[in-house]
C-alpha cells in the first residue's frame, strides 16, 4: 500500500514519525501498566503461581492467532483507520484482566489482551518501515526505543499505584481510558497507505515466506537473550553471586534502561555503519556479556555483562521487523511471521532458562544464551535490505522529492 500522492524522501514525512513515535509509546505504556500490576490480580483472583504461569501464556498464543489478520484489515479499512481501531483495542483490553473473577475468565481476557496487542504491533511496525522509506533514513530502532520509553513510564506509574494500594481495576480502568484517547489523538498524524486499485487483500492465515522465516531466527535469538536477562539477572546476582535483594533488582532495572538508551541511539549507528554490521557488532557485545556473566565472581562484572548483553541485542528486533517488511510484496504478513516467532522466543525463553538451570547450574543456562546470541554474527547478513549490494549499506539520504504528502 502507499500513500496517495505521495513521494519517497519526503520531508513532511517527518511529522508523521512523531506520530508513529507516540504510536510506539501508547503501546509500550499498555504492556508497562499491566505488568506492575500481575501481583494484584493473583491475589484477586485466588489462583496459585503455576495457575498464573499458564494464565501468563494467553498473551502470546493470542498475538500469535491473530497477527495475520493484521494485513487484512489495513488492506479492508486504510492503515491510519486500521491502526487506529486495532489500537484502541489493545489499550481498552488492559482493563479488562482486573475484572477477571477467576482462572477461566482471565485465560480468556489475557487471549483478547494478546491478540489486540499483536494485530496492533504488526500494524504500527507495517507504518514505521513505510515512514522510513519516506524519510530515507533509519528511524526503526528510535521507535521501538519510544516503546520501551512508553513501558518504563506505564510501569513507574503502576508502581506509584501499587505503593499506593490502589485497586487495580481503578488503576488499569483509567490507563485504559486514557491511553484510548491518546492513541485516537496520534493516530491522526501517521500516514494514511489504502490499497491500490485491484489490489488483492492479503489472506487471512497464511505461512509466512521464507526469507521472513530466517529474518525470525535472528530475531528469537535476540528476545532469548531479551527475556534471559529481563527475567533471569536479578535470579542470578541473588543465587550465584550472593548479593542482596537491592542490588539484585537493580540489574534488571539497568538492563532495561541500557536497551532504551541503545534503541533510542540506533538509528544513527545503523545510518553509519549499516544494518548488518550493526547486528554482527551487537552479537559480538551480546556473546561477550553472555560469557562475562558465567565467568563473573563478583556482581561488577556480571552486571557489566547484562549491560553489554543489553546493548548488543537492542537493534536487532527493530531491524529484523524492517527487514521483514522489505522481503516480499505482503509487508504485514512478513512482519506477522517475524513478530510470531520472537513472541514465542519472549514466551519460551524464562522457562527453557528455569529448565536447563535445574539440570545443570543457571552459569550454564547463561552459556546457552552466549550461544544464541553468537548466532545474530552468524545470521545478520539476513536482515540487510534486498535489492541492495551484497555487502550491506547504510539507509541512503536521498534529496527531497518536491512533491507534498498529501496523505
Amino acid at each position: 500500500m502507499r500513500a496517495p500522492g505521495s513521494a519517497a524522501n519526503n520531508p513532511s514525512a517527518q511529522p508523521r514519525r512523531s506520530a508513529i513515535a507516540l504510536v510506539f509509546l501508547v503501546h509500550g505504556a499498555v504492556t508497562g501498566s499491566f505488568a506492575t500490576r500481575i501481583p494484584w490480580i493473583q491475589d484477586h483472583t485466588g489462583i496459585t503461581p503455576g495457575q498464573l504461569g499458564l494464565a501468563l501464556a494467553f498473551p502470546a498464543i493470542g498475538a500469535s492467532l491473530a497477527m495475520p489478520l493484521a494485513g487484512r484489515i489495513s488492506h479492508r479499512l486504510g492503515a491510519r483507520t486500521a491502526l487506529r481501531v486495532l489500537l484502541a483495542l489493545w489499550t481498552l483490553a488492559l482493563a479488562v484482566p482486573a475484572f477477571s473473577p477467576g482462572l477461566y475468565a482471565l485465560c480468556a481476557a489475557l487471549l483478547l489482551y494478546g491478540a489486540t496487542s499483536g494485530m496492533a504491533d504488526v500494524a504500527m511496525n507495517a507504518l514505521g518501515v513505510e515512514t522510513e522509506d519516506r524519510l530515507g533514513r533509519p528511524i526503526m530502532s528510535g521507535l521501538h526505543g519510544m516503546w520501551s520509553v512508553g513501558a518504563l513510564l506505564g510501569s513507574a506509574a503502576g508502581t506509584v499505584a501499587a505503593h499506593a494500594g490502589t485497586d487495580a481495576r481503578l488503576h488499569l480502568g483509567g490507563a485504559a481510558l486514557a491511553l484510548t484517547v491518546l492513541g485516537a489523538l496520534v493516530c491522526q498524524g501517521v500516514l494514511d497507505l489504502r490499497s491500490g486499485p485491484g489490489e488483492h487483500p492479503p489472506p487471512r492465515f497464511s505461512l509466512p515466506p521464507r526469507s521472513a522465516l530466517l529474518i525470525g531466527a535472528v530475531g528469537f535469538c535476540a528476545v532469548f537473550a531479551e527475556g534471559s536477562g529481563l527475567d533471569w539477572s536479578a535470579v542470578y546476582l541473588r543465587d550465584v553471586l550472593g548479593t542482596d535483594a537491592g542490588l539484585a533488582a537493580a540489574s534488571t532495572t539497568a538492563f532495561a534502561c541500557t536497551m532504551a538508551a541503545a534503541r533510542l541511539a540506533g538509528d544513527a549507528v545503523v545510518a553509519r555503519f549499516g544494518a548488518v554490521r550493526t547486528v554482527r557488532a551487537g552479537g559480538v557485545l551480546a556473546t561477550a556479556g553472555a560469557l562475562l556473566v558465567t565467568t563473573a565472581g563478583h556482581p561488577a562484572p556480571a552486571l557489566a555483562g547484562f549491560a553489554l548483553m543489553g546493548l548488543g541485542i537492542a537493534v536487532v528486533v527493530p531491524l529484523a521487523f524492517a527487514a521483514a517488511a522489505r522481503s516480499g510484496p505482503a509487508p504485514s504478513q512478513a512482519i506477522a511471521g517475524v513478530a510470531t516467532i520472537t513472541y514465542t522466543s519472549g514466551l519460551i525463553a524464562p522457562s527453557a532458562i528455569g529448565g536447563v538451570a535445574e539440570a545443570t547450574s543457571l552459569t550454564v543456562s547463561f552459556g546457552l544464551v552466549a550461544l544464541l546470541a553468537f548466532g545474530l554474527v552468524m545470521g545478520a547478513r539476513v536482515v540487510r535490505t534486498p535489492g541492495r549490494a551484497a555487502e550491506e549499506a547504510p539507509v541512503p539520504r536521498a534529496a527531497p522529492a518536491t512533491d507534498p504528502d498529501r496523505s
